[in-house]
């Protein structure tokens, strides 16, 4: 057994470091997630792509209309005006006179050629952005942000070395299924990377970037050849030195019910362009996802197989315990971070977190088959568009 518990303490330093990662991400939100932003103010345009009527999609569409931020401008971006989303932001427009926008438009891209169809809508609204603007911010229609939301997200871009500031979303369960409980958890396992660390990568539904960056980084080149925004734009403010900065306070509620088919579809969908566009972060994924379950498990077998056998030798048990307390740790950590941001929805959120608490082996071991099922095939259905993925630069749209 001697070399059994060489690798079970090998693999414990490893799991403290995980644990050390997860603990420091959650001192940094702490730290910044209440801090007030009113220093820094540029002229600031905000996108939104909308495709479909999202879960609760007034409510997110009017809490962006009432944001604390002096002279931001607010553009609305659909297909076709067919989408029934255009003609609720018609109607929510119509009605929100006392908006604290500048200026309110809702535009119609057009259909895509070469590109997704959300970096399309993008586009087509990059090219309107005057020379008065500073700052461009992206957000996705299915979340719901605090009146604060874009004094935090703009605040990073002060320092010339931010290319690019994010947040991220936090999936609450609009109906507590065990699918939707399963997606708010798994989702709360990759959100636990973000922090004052190098494991950043931008998410599309909450990022903003100063206009010069985004006109000499040239990312509305990139753009036009790829299917993900983020990590394309990810990938390019790191070529050129300046980092991604996660931004606590922009931690955003996401209401979704989901199924086990949608949930499958979308944590493949969500890795394999991981996969094709930060293939150094899908292994990274790949191999501690692989890491958190063989240790966990294995262990909890081991121990069964103890038992069962009357094997005495109480190190197995420690090694067991040990494993189990750290994961159990890491869940109340990410878990701690979303009640010091997200308080007010604190009470609709204690079921995905006593699901998280309780099953968060069970939820690594899903996590990990979806990370596995992304490495094979190229083809992802995405907002009912099917597209085909040859390269980072390279996609066909089939349907």
């Amino acid at each position: 057994m001697d070399l059994y518990f060489y690798i079970a303490i090998g693999a414990a330093l490893i799991e403290l470091l995980f644990l050390i990662h997860a603990f420091s991400n959650f001192r940094y939100t702490r730290s910044k997630h209440k801090r007030s932003r009113l220093a820094y103010r540029p002229k600031t345009t905000i996108v939104i792509p909308c495709k479909g009527l999202d879960t609760d999609f007034e409510n997110n569409i009017r809490s962006f209309l009432h944001l604390d931020y002096k002279g931001y401008r607010l553009w609305f971006v659909v297909e076709d005006e067919s989408d029934p989303a255009f003609a609720s932001l018609c109607r929510i427009k119509e009605r929100s006179a006392d908006t604290m926008a500048q200026e309110v438009k809702i535009l119609v891209s057009g259909k895509t050629a070469g590109c997704s169809q959300k970096i399309h809508n993008l586009l087509y609204c990059w090219r309107q952005i005057t020379d008065g603007t500073e700052v461009i911010a992206f957000a996705d229609s299915d979340i719901c942000v605090k009146p604060d939301w874009l004094s935090h997200l703009v605040h990073p871009l002060r320092q010339e070395k931010t290319g690019i500031s994010t947040g991220y979303r936090w999936f609450i369960p609009a109906e507590n299924n065990i699918a939707s409980l399963a997606l708010s958890a798994i989702n709360a396992k990759v959100a636990q990377l973000l922090g004052n660390s190098r494991l950043n990568h931008a998410w599309g539904g909450a990022m903003a970037m100063r206009v010069t960056d985004f006109h000499e980084l040239g990312i509305d080149n990139i753009w036009k050849k790829a299917l993900s925004d983020d990590l394309a734009a990810s990938v390019a403010v790191r070529k050129s030195g300046k980092k991604v900065a996660y931004v606590p306070a922009c931690l955003v509620a996401s209401y979704e019910k989901t199924d086990w088919r949608r949930l499958f579809e979308f944590g493949r969908r969500q890795f394999l362009i991981t996969r094709v566009y930060a293939p150094k972060t899908w292994l990274f994924g790949l191999i501690s996802g692989i890491f958190g379950v063989v240790t966990f498990w294995g262990s909890l077998a081991a121990a069964i197989f103890a038992a069962v056998n009357n094997i005495s030798d109480w190190r197995i048990y420690v090694v067991f315990a040990f494993f189990f307390a750290t994961q159990f740790t890491r869940a109340a950590f990410r878990q701690a971070a979303v009640w010091l941001v997200l308080r007010s929805s604190l009470e609709e959120h204690k079921a995905p977190i006593i699901a998280d608490l309780s099953l968060f082996a069970v939820w690594s071991l899903l996590l990990l088959i979806m990370v596995a099922s992304s490495a094979f095939g190229n083809c992802i259905t995405w907002r009912g568009i099917k597209y085909k993925i040859l390269a980072p630069d390279k996609i066909v749209i089939l349907h």
